[in-house]
């Protein structure tokens, strides 16, 4: 008995592995991404990060979507009449997004576009301590309302399989709400995998 019920789960391991070989690959999706954000307000100051995002299908081109990103302190230069030709400084300026939002998708099993629309927060923390694992664990911990701005991300891009491994790109306009709308510029690129 014990060894028909190997020899039957054999078979059956057998006969679905082409399907199970085969199958979309196309019910979930989760990713790292490099993040380049341009904020408007502060002097067209350049942030860029690390994030990850992870997402599931709801339709068959239909995928909700939700991502964090944290944009480590950077360094300016700027000069002056007077002064040595460049200085260089730390901008102070951290940012924490979060997103969530459905985004569309269309095209064949190894190269698809999409556009997303997508709402959360924009988080500005403005510290002179140097971009590491534990503090992006405290400026997490820390979001507070009165430096965390209402955000509206509109974007679109493409995503490049082979298999269940791929590259996505993204590119849009990160709108933050304060004081008024303010528009930046977004683009984010990693490795995916799908599932």
């Amino acid at each position: 008995m014990k060894r028909s019920a190997i020899m039957l789960a054999g078979a059956l391991a057998f006969y679905l592995a082409p399907a199970l070989y085969a199958q979309d690959y196309d019910h979930a999706e989760v990713g790292i991404f490099a993040n380049y954000f341009r904020v408007s307000q502060l002097g067209n100051l350049n942030q860029v990060g690390l994030g990850g995002r992870a997402g599931f299908n709801v339709r068959h081109n239909v995928k909700l979507e939700g991502e964090m990103a944290w944009d480590f302190n950077q360094g300016f230069t700027e000069s002056c009449s007077g002064c040595l030709p460049v200085q260089t400084a730390r901008s102070g300026v951290r940012i924490l997004h979060g997103l969530f939002g459905p985004a569309l998708e269309g095209g064949t099993h190894s190269a698809k576009v999409f556009v997303t629309l997508k709402g959360g927060f924009v988080n500005f923390r403005f510290s002179p301590e140097p971009g590491t694992f534990g503090n992006f664990a405290s400026d997490v911990q820390a979001l507070r309302f009165n430096n965390s701005n209402a955000a509206l991300y509109p974007g679109g891009g493409i995503k490049l399989f082979a298999g269940p491994f791929g590259f996505r790109v993204d590119v849009g306009d990160e709108i933050y709400f304060r004081d008024g709308a303010h528009h930046n510029l977004r683009i984010a690129g990693g490795p995916v995998i799908r599932f």
